[in-house]
């Protein structure tokens, strides 16, 4: 689409973050990108895509969309006021998952207070969130984009409880070549977590939905801390 091109600030450069500063700079978006290592650790990923390297202070000024993509115990360590530079509305994207046997530890918010991922990732950010991508295979952002109406187009759940910021997200994930399904609100967002039937899913709108109604808010084992 002509003029939908947006600034776009990426937080994270690991599989998903970097896949997405791929994706988004080939459609001819704006992208600033920072890790926790700094700006001089993005050189390669900068050559390749065109992405500006930034601090991670720096990676929200004047974006109209945010993707926080890192591990969920790195949140808390984020900036103070990461959003205060960032364009009027922006949306926020979260991509992350509670991993607490792998990689992040115990968290007590979600599993004292039963916090969903995305909605402790929200009181941390100090900003709404958009929870999407969080149970999609990096290389599938590269490898399975398909132009809308082809049968083989991969739907993803979209979950989030600020209307407009949900159908900016929603237009980005189609235009980078997802079907999206409106997984309701943030305390819904459970329903997409690690270990559920969605999670993973390399299906249609139809699955995805029935997908969604077959998850249970109970988390296996694995998934507890």
């Amino acid at each position: 689409m002509e003029g939908s091109d947006m600034k776009i600030g990426i937080i994270g450069a690991g599989n998903i973050g970097g896949n997405l500063t791929r994706r988004l700079t080939a459609l001819g978006h704006e992208v600033a990108v920072a890790n926790s290592r700094g700006p001089q650790s993005l050189t390669a990923l900068a050559q390749e895509t065109g992405a500006t390297p930034v601090l991670v202070e720096e990676a929200a000024r004047d974006a109209e969309v945010v993707v926080v993509t890192v591990p969920l115990k790195a949140v808390p360590d984020l900036p103070p006021n990461l959003f205060a530079k960032a364009a009027e509305g922006v949306a926020v994207i979260d991509t992350g998952n509670y991993y607490p046997r792998e990689r992040d530890g115990r968290i007590a918010g979600i599993e004292d207070e039963g916090l969903t991922e995305s909605r402790w990732t929200e009181r941390h950010l100090g900003h709404p969130v958009i929870k999407v991508f969080n149970g999609t295979y990096a290389q599938d952002l590269i490898d399975r984009p398909r132009p809308a109406g082809d049968p083989d187009r991969i739907a993803v759940p979209v979950a989030g409880d600020d209307t407009a910021a949900k159908a900016t997200v929603r237009a980005l994930v189609e235009e980078l070549g997802f079907d999206t399904v409106d997984a309701g609100g943030l305390d819904d967002s459970w329903r997409q977590q690690p270990a559920t039937p969605v999670y993973g899913l390399r299906a249609g709108v139809e699955a995805v939905r029935k997908a969604l109604t077959e998850a249970s808010p109970e988390r296996t084992p694995e998934f507890k801390g």
